[in-house]
C-alpha cells in the first residue's frame, strides 16, 4: 500500500507519529525524512502542559540516532532553532545527546575538548558487548559527567520487552519501534 500526497501522515495515530518522524513514500520504498518536525514537539509539550495542571517542563533530554560527526553542527543549529521557537521565557533547558551505535569493538580515546563516552551496558551473551557512543552536544542543564553517565545507563533498563539491560537507551529503541511499524503498516 502506497500512500500520497502531502498530508498522509495525519491519517496516522498521534502517538505514533510523534515517535516516527516526518517520512516520505516514493513507489518502491520507504524513507524516513532528516527534518525535525517542531509540531510534535509543540504538541507533545502542550499536552503535558495540559495533564501535568499546567506545569512547564524545566529541561527536556533529546536523544537522536543515526547522526554523524560531520551532521553535528547541523543538527545541533536545527535543534537550537527549535528551542527558541518552543519556548519565548528562555526558561526551558535543553539537553541533546547523540547516539552512535559502533560496530566495531574497539575504543578510541574521547575526545578532549567535547563531552562524549562510550558505554556498555548489557551482557554479551556470546562474544563482546556492542559499545555505544554518546556525543553530548549541547548540555544547558548543567549535568555533571558522572550523572548524566548514569541517567543514560539508567535508560537502557527502561525498555519493557526485555528484563535486561539492551545496549542502547529505551527511547532510541522506541523510535525504531515506531519507525519500523510505520514501515510496515505502510509496505508496498
Amino acid at each position: 500500500m502506497t500512500e500520497t500526497g502531502k498530508n498522509w501522515h495525519k491519517k496516522l495515530p498521534p502517538t505514533l507519529y510523534a515517535y516516527a518522524g516526518e517520512n516520505t513514500f516514493n513507489s518502491s520504498c520507504f524513507k524516513v525524512s532528516d527534518k525535525v518536525d517542531d509540531g510534535i514537539m509543540k504538541e507533545a509539550l502542550l499536552d503535558f502542559y495540559t495533564s501535568s495542571g499546567k506545569r512547564k517542563p524545566n529541561q527536556i533530554i533529546i536523544f537522536r540516532d543515526g547522526v554523524s560527526e560531520f551532521q553535528f553542527n547541523k543538527v545541533l543549529i536545527k535543534l537550537l532553532r527549535l528551542a527558541s521557537s518552543l519556548t519565548r521565557c528562555g526558561t526551558l533547558k535543553i539537553v541533546v545527546i547523540i547516539v552512535r551505535k559502533t560496530i566495531i569493538p574497539s575504543f578510541f580515546i574521547c575526545h578532549p575538548k567535547n563531552n562524549d563516552f562510550y558505554l556498555g551496558t548489557h551482557a554479551g551473551m556470546i562474544g563482546i558487548t556492542r559499545q555505544t557512543h554518546y556525543h553530548v552536544l549541547l548540555d544547558q542543564a548543567g549535568f555533571s559527567t558522572d550523572n548524566l553517565q548514569e541517567f543514560v545507563h539508567s535508560l537502557s533498563y527502561m525498555y519493557q520487552r526485555s528484563t535486561t539491560t539492551i545496549f542502547v537507551t529505551a527511547p532510541i529503541y522506541y523510535a525504531h519501534l515506531a519507525a519500523s511499524q510505520v514501515g510496515a503498516i505502510y509496505e508496498d
